[in-house]
């Protein structure tokens, strides 16, 4: 059985002023050929479809013409569930239109998906609170799905009927799925775990963090880390939505967990990062081979940084087709004149830093403020700066909580 695994797709972001629907256009027709060329027989989305829990209309119809697209008029299964971006209401909404089209979409852990049957073949088999299995005609074993989309670890309790707030939150979604597991998952066939966490392996010294520029899901109204060895041993492959970066999230020699990442660059720390799709060969019982496909559509996202306004402009002129967030280092501040020269000569350039040298700084008797910093720091700094004293803790947690960082 060949499946695709992708997630994050984001749709409806931008990048600053930026808009990247040409872009996400241009990368969803790139999935839905690798889908044809490599013969896939389902696809899994692991969360955060749109960006926002209201996207704009146009993200929201290349998203149903995708979908369309990928389902081959009911021949391929294509399952989606809700990341933290998602609004589960909306994700669920066209959901007994999509199923005739052999698309299933899970808003909630507890969603449990009616019973369907396509004339393709494909139909679920068995349907229950966060699990389905699906029976494709081509195969003479099934596809199960554990299907756990995002959820705050409060709501997650009252999903999954705890009532001990006592409860280790790993504990309680181990046991749950370990619970389904064992009902309904066994060798006769697919088991493969979709979820959109923050999963991290439990034994490493430093386990991969979420990105700062994404929504964090952790501690303060979201969940605890789960750690990979929460994971079932009867399931065979965990797709994961949430870290835009492609990596495995366990370790080597064990049922692969992983995260396939974002379709695109969508911000400057993401710059640089290779996207992928993965694509999986799996059969009951054995090891999932794992194909990590490169994405080739998108712009990249570029951080320069050029010591004199002619190298930045020479660079400009070379390097078209790009985001830039660009520093310029410079013995004065930067002038109108040049601003809208640098303008003038990329319509990519994102953010512009001025970095002034630290000798004219010092002589004027301005701290050096280093843009590359962390931004709670730069807060920190630019706060000292305006008001001549430290930042208390209430106004820091203010910040936190509108840029999502934790304390």
């Amino acid at each position: 059985m060949k499946i695709l695994h992708t997630a994050d797709w984001h749709l409806g972001k931008k990048l600053n002023e930026f808009s990247r629907l040409d872009e996400q256009k241009e990368v969803l027709h790139e999935i839905c050929n690798l889908a044809d060329q490599h013969q896939v027989d389902v696809v899994l989305i692991a969360g955060d479809l749109f960006d926002t829990f209201n996207p704009p209309a146009d993200a929201v119809e290349l998203f149903y013409q995708t979908l369309h697209r990928l389902s081959n008029r009911g021949q391929r299964a294509v399952v989606a569930i809700a990341g933290n971006h998602d609004s589960a209401d909306r994700i669920e909404a066209p959901d007994p239109l999509a199923r005739a089209c052999g698309i299933v979409f899970s808003g909630y852990p507890a969603t449990e998906v009616p019973a369907f049957s396509l004339e393709s073949g494909l139909k679920s088999v068995h349907s229950a609170p966060g699990f389905i299995e699906l029976s494709l005609p081509q195969y003479e074993y099934p596809l199960r799905l554990l299907l756990t989309p995002y959820a705050n670890e409060a709501r997650l309790r009252q999903f999954l009927g705890v009532n001990d707030p006592e409860a280790a939150f790993r504990q309680v979604l181990e046991e749950s799925w370990q619970s389904t597991a064992q009902k309904y998952c066994d060798e006769q066939g697919v088991n493969i775990l979709l979820s959109h966490l923050f999963m991290v392996n439990g034994t490493e010294e430093q386990p991969v963090e979420e990105p700062e520029d994404e929504k964090h899901i952790l501690h303060v109204g979201g969940a605890q880390a789960v750690y990979t060895e929460n994971i079932p041993s009867q399931i065979q492959y965990t797709a994961l939505g949430h870290l835009h970066r492609f990596h495995f999230a366990n370790k080597k020699n064990a049922s692969p967990v992983v995260y396939s990442g974002s379709l695109l660059e969508y911000s400057f720390s993401e710059a640089h990062q290779q996207k992928f799709v993965m694509l999986l060969d799996a059969v009951p019982g054995e090891e999932v081979q794992v194909t990590p496909l490169k994405i080739t559509s998108g712009k990249k996202l570029y951080r320069k940084r050029f010591e004199s306004p002619g190298e930045a402009l020479e660079w400009l002129e070379q390097n078209q087709d790009c985001f830039v967030e660009l520093t310029l280092v410079s013995d004065d501040y930067l002038s109108a004149q040049l601003k809208k020269e640098l303008f003038n000569v990329h319509s990519g350039i994102v953010t512009l830093i001025p970095e002034v040298k630290r000798d004219r700084l010092e002589r004027e008797g301005v701290e050096h403020i280093d843009p590359s910093r962390d931004v709670e720091l730069l807060f920190k700094q630019y706060f000292q700066h305006k008001k001549g004293q430290e930042v208390n803790e209430e106004l820091l947690e203010l910040f936190r909580q509108v840029t999502h960082r934790e304390s």
